[in-house]
């Protein structure tokens, strides 16, 4: 089967949580699978929302992966195209995302919002007008 290319970004997470349901309440992605530790806690997962696939992964020693927090700030934006910008976002706000910038219909033809998830990966909730 020949893989279609795309990006699966990698959000890194703290050590030892245990709940990554924010995003299956703010963007209805379902997880494909999900790898624990001996203590329950998150070692990877991998969710899709609609068809676009990432992966949460816990700091290793080998992986060299920062979180914003243990990096002073964001690390990197996620940009996720939908059809109903004010519906995701108020969605994810609901599920404990905090708002960045209010849904903007911007002069370059975007409609966008920005927020933080609760693990401090910045989200760009947009649509090309």
């Amino acid at each position: 089967m020949k893989t279609k290319t795309s990006f699966a970004p990698m959000l890194a997470i703290d050590n030892g949580v245990t709940n990554i349901d924010f995003y299956k309440k703010a963007f209805n992605a379902t997880e494909n699978f999900c790898l624990r530790n001996d203590d329950g806690s998150i070692h990877v997962a991998e969710l899709v929302i609609d068809g676009a696939m990432f992966h949460i992964h816990e700091i290793t020693r080998f992986s060299g992966t920062i979180t914003p927090a243990n990096a002073g700030g964001r690390t990197v934006s996620v940009g996720l195209m939908v059809d109903d910008v004010h519906a995701v976002f108020n969605r994810a706000i609901a599920a404990g995302a905090v708002e960045v910038v209010p849904v903007t219909d911007f002069e370059y033809n975007y409609r966008q919002g920005e927020l933080t998830d609760p693990f401090g990966h910045r989200w760009i909730i947009e649509k090309k007008l």
